[in-house]
């Protein structure tokens, strides 16, 4: 995702937010958001970045964050709240909200 947006060697770190930021321009992307990102398939990401991931993520940053994220990880692990997937849907939503097409 990087190189597609940054150009070849393109980077944008190794974090939600690092991609937050590559979408916002600035950071790598164009100035005046003209890229169209294609995610297709999306429902078979949807299901492999669903709780199971979830709670595998938020065991991550529990280890590395405050512990407030115990919360998250406990509804992920009842199946409630956002999921993975929606994170990256929203950075979108967020950040470029025309760039994004699910198919």
């Amino acid at each position: 995702m990087g190189e597609a947006i940054n150009g070849p060697g393109g980077y944008f770190g190794r974090n939600l937010d690092a991609f937050a930021d590559c979408l916002s321009g600035g950071f790598g992307a164009p100035d005046d958001d003209d890229y169209m990102v294609e995610w297709r398939d999306h429902q078979v990401s949807r299901q492999h970045l669903d709780y199971p991931e979830t709670a595998r993520q938020l065991e991550i940053r529990l280890s590395r964050c405050h512990p407030k994220v115990g919360a998250d990880l406990a509804a992920a692990r009842e199946e409630r709240g956002t999921t993975v997937f929606d994170w990256l849907v929203e950075i979108f939503e967020d950040r470029a909200p025309d760039a994004l097409r699910l198919r």
